[in-house]
């Protein structure tokens, strides 16, 4: 964490100065806003705090509730999504109070009495080491917290305006703010009262009955599964000897249950499958009573007793996937800009189970976040925005493939199964998707063609930015290299130096000196060098044969008011885990590029100047 380059700061060093919106900014939500955030659910939050770093943009997020969620449905937090709080600061501290979940235990069916179950097996959790960071378990309501303390913390001091909900909106393509909202008041004096608000873009975080979806003529259009399931947060004495591990039962005709673990030692959460629905239900077996999914739960665990003490939360769905067909407003084939975006269960819902609503759904708020910022913050044109439906709806249809498969194994009796495994084998070798690592984004504007791949095999373009270690030669810690990417809306330009001692140094010179180079072309000249671009070198040699003094200045920019250096982003490899072999860079080097949300957007060599100005041309040409 660096703090003291503007200036010594003797407080919390994670409080940025105020600026831009955030210099007196008003209570009231203003009539005109640049961005106009529909709900405060993890989608809505990712992305209010992702403009929150862009102090010079007018962003507003309203929610209908008159205060913070206090108990959120959804729990699950994929090793993806932590990496990702990584970029907002707070993964460490999240982790730490967050259930870890390390291994899954399957339960099934004794075979010498189908009536009691018996562990079957258990299997590791992250079976393959994807990731640097854990599976975890967590409220809903402490990820929003965080992502609300961020935004607070930031130059623009966003928070967000309770007690308002949409009710509709209308677009005037020309005016400056084409977007005319209408809110209606839910809490204090002026409960009941319309008001409008004028906004340039505005963004659906707002649910499944998402009425932002509504107003712009998208359907949620898929099946429901005619299978009914209870899920209860409880508090429970109980003799059934896994109840600290996740565990997925099958019983022989008592149904499934799925088994998380809570955060706090105690607490836990159960899926009780409570059986096919028939097509005529009409929504009867929402009415499961509390007792009646407890009752159902013992059921399945016996020989164990479930004696339950308190009940937190509880609710009843059906499993249900259905999908948008674009997540903005923009017809198929329309060749106008996008105005108004959906994310999250707004534009895709599948079932619970997979861990996956929560992650995807921030995924879309990061994606289009950073979009929305670049453009309004006139880095770049708004055709980049029409990226964000291309990108996300493609994910969100590959999300609920696989979870259909997944919700359907849950759902089966063991002895229906072709192999009596084929429910732990599926969870084994399908770990990668619903860990967030399989999201790969097809070539773009913002995604290179895969030219260049070999020379950085272990850098897909187009998948995340999978960190690594490494030594920082200024002080020879050894870090990772993904952990100081912020969510500051920067691109990445991560240069690994060929083997030779000096053979860097061309790239550099042009990196740092040419008119065409991207870094001189589109950085303002009363910005710092690295405002807008982060350029890092990693040498493939000890720490210790690396002079500062021979590192080319690109690679220790001047940074502040007072111009100072800044020498945390001059890199070696790791001798005990070697960057240039764990992701097979080229002895020749390489230069990756990599996009404000994390994504790999282009592979190069340091020879490639020219294509390195063409790919960042379109991006940072303002319309």
């Amino acid at each position: 964490m660096q703090f003291h380059h503007h200036g010594y700061v003797s407080g919390e060093p994670r409080v940025l100065p105020a600026a831009g919106t955030g210099l007196d900014r008003p209570a009231e939500l203003p009539d005109e806003v640049d961005v106009l955030i529909v709900g405060t659910g993890p989608a809505g939050m990712i992305t209010a705090a992702q403009l929150s770093r862009y102090p010079n943009v007018v962003t507003r997020v309203v929610e209908r509730r008159g205060g913070r969620l206090e108990v959120g449905q959804a729990d699950g937090i994929q090793a993806r999504s932590v990496e990702t709080f990584q970029a907002f600061g707070f993964a460490n501290r999240i982790v730490e109070e967050a259930y870890r979940i390390t291994t899954m235990s399957f339960w099934k069916p004794d075979p010498a009495d189908p009536k009691r179950i018996v562990r079957s097996s258990r299997v590791p959790d992250d079976p393959t080491g994807i990731s640097e960071f854990p599976h975890l378990i967590v409220n809903q309501a402490r990820v929003q917290d965080y992502f609300a303390e961020y935004m607070a913390h930031s130059p623009s001091r966003m928070k967000p305006d309770f007690g308002l909900e949409f009710q509709s909106l209308a677009i005037a393509e020309g005016d400056e703010y084409p977007v005319a909202v209408t809110l209606r008041h839910t809490t204090g004096p002026r409960t009941g009262e319309d008001r409008v608000v004028r906004a340039k873009y505005v963004v659906g975080c707002d649910g499944a009955r998402s009425a932002v979806r509504e107003a712009i003529g998208r359907k949620l259009v898929g099946d429901q599964a005619l299978h009914a399931w209870g899920v209860m947060d409880v508090l429970a004495v109980t003799d059934f000897p896994d109840i600290r591990t996740k565990c997925a039962i099958q019983s022989h005709d008592g149904g499934n249950i799925l088994l998380i673990p809570r955060e706090g030692g105690s607490l836990f959460r159960m899926y009780v499958d409570l059986g096919e629905v028939s097509e005529d239900d009409r929504g009867a077996v929402r009415k499961t009573t509390i007792d009646q999914i407890i009752a159902r739960a013992n059921a399945i665990l016996r020989p164990y007793a479930l004696d339950v003490k308190n009940v937190a939360w509880h609710s009843v769905y059906e499993v249900g996937h259905r999908l948008t067909d674009k997540f903005d407003d923009v017809p198929a084939g329309d060749p106008r800009l996008p105005r108004v975006f959906i994310t999250g269960d707004a534009c895709h819902t599948h079932s619970a189970k997979a861990g996956q609503g929560m992650n995807v759904s921030m995924q879309d708020g990061f994606n289009l976040g950073w979009k929305l910022g670049h453009v309004l913050d006139g880095r770049g044109p708004a055709s980049l925005l029409a990226t964000y439906s291309a990108e996300r709806q493609l994910i969100a249809k590959n999300l609920i493939d696989f979870d259909k498969e997944w919700s359907t194994l849950m759902a089966t009796r063991p002895e229906d199964l072709a192999d009596p495994a084929e429910l732990e084998e599926f969870y084994v070798k399908t770990f990668e998707f619903p860990s967030g690592f399989m999201t790969c984004y097809q070539p773009s504007v913002l995604i290179a063609s895969p030219e260049h791949q070999g020379l950085a095999t272990g850098f897909p373009i187009g998948k995340r930015f999978k960190s690594a270690p490494v030594m920082r030669v200024c002080d020879a810690n050894p870090v990772h290299l993904g952990h100081h990417a912020q969510a500051d809306g920067r691109w990445r330009i991560y240069v690994f130096a060929p083997a030779a001692p000096g053979s860097a140094t061309a790239f550099a010179e042009w990196l740092g000196g040419a008119e065409d180079s991207p870094v001189v072309a589109h950085t303002p000249k009363d910005l710092d060098a690295d405002a807008w671009f982060d350029v890092k070198v990693i040498y493939p040699r000890p720490y210790e044969e690396i002079d500062l003094g021979e590192v080319p200045e690109i690679f220790l920019p001047r940074t502040g008011p007072f111009s100072l250096i800044d020498y945390e982003k001059v890199y070696a490899a790791d001798p005990a885990d070697d960057i240039f072999a764990a992701r097979g860079i080229s002895p020749d080097g390489a230069v990756v590029v990599v996009r404000p949300d994390q994504y790999v957007a282009n592979v190069l060599p340091l020879t490639a100047t020219a294509e390195l100005a063409a790919f960042f041309a379109p991006i940072f040409t303002a319309d």
